[in-house]
């Protein structure tokens, strides 16, 4: 099975693949295809379990990673692409980058962490008991206040966290609080940019600049005054993040050192 993509912008602007995060949809980057479509040929996935692929069975970051290098590979005249990923799209990116670095002409990576988190187990617990009743409205509006979703977003951030599978949600989740930068990184020519809202968890901080140096072209930045999901935040800094980082140009000056 294939992952659903919706295409925005010219067929002949350099291609740049957009992964959202875990228990929403493409949907997430609507001020960023707003921003973008006219200079860059923009491919919106639905991760598997979510959306529109919500019948494409999660299996691993791995297998995901896999099936995002297979799309690029069909929707790209040289297979290769810009690829930026947000909260779970960021480790999709992260794996892709680190593990099949062909594919990837650019890795622009967001709230990532890579470094063991205490008590682990106790938030798997969590995920077990929040898996049920993900998509009941008390749930999704706490959510939404945890990654301090802009209130004119709620309706979309609603409707996009009720396509996801319990399951996926789940598995996804319980993933990525193991996962490692993979050691395929350091052989990696692949350009990558992490970030972290300045407002995450002190472990997210602290993982940009471990990710960014396992990548020989790694760079780690903060983004000011923002928290996880600062695309909607701030969609005008990230914006403009994403468009340096696809042309190789200065990144914006209001981004931290991290």
């Amino acid at each position: 099975m294939t992952l659903t993509v919706d295409e925005f912008g010219p067929s002949d602007a350099p291609p740049v693949v957009l992964l959202h995060g875990v228990g929403t949809t493409g949907w997430m980057w609507t001020r960023q295809i707003a921003a973008l479509s006219n200079e860059l040929r923009l491919l919106v996935l639905d991760l598997p379990g979510h959306g529109r692929s919500r019948a494409v069975p999660w299996t691993s970051l791995a297998d995901t990673a896999s099936l995002v290098a297979d799309l690029v590979a069909e929707r790209t005249t040289d297979g290769r692409a810009h690829v930026v990923g947000l909260s779970l799209g960021g480790y999709v990116t992260l794996h892709l980058a680190a593990t099949a670095p062909r594919t990837v002409s650019s890795a622009l990576v967001s709230g990532v962490n890579v470094l063991p988190l205490p008590g682990s187990g106790r938030l798997r617990v969590l995920s077990a008991l929040i898996t049920p009743v993900m998509s009941w409205g008390p749930v999704v509006r706490a959510n939404a206040r945890a990654l301090r979703v802009p209130e004119a977003d709620l309706p979309g951030y609603t409707a996009a966290a009720r396509t996801t599978s319990p399951r996926a949600f789940r598995r996804a989740s319980d993933e990525a609080l193991d996962y490692r930068v993979p050691v395929d990184a350091g052989a990696s020519p692949v350009p990558l940019l992490a970030v972290a809202g300045e407002r995450e968890h002190d472990l997210t901080r602290r993982s940009q600049s471990r990710i960014a140096d396992a990548f020989p072209a790694g760079q780690a930045r903060l983004a000011p005054g923002v928290g996880h999901a600062w695309n909607g935040e701030r969609p005008d800094l990230f914006t403009a993040m994403v468009r340096a980082a696809v042309a190789g140009a200065p990144l914006p000056q209001e981004l931290l050192p991290a």
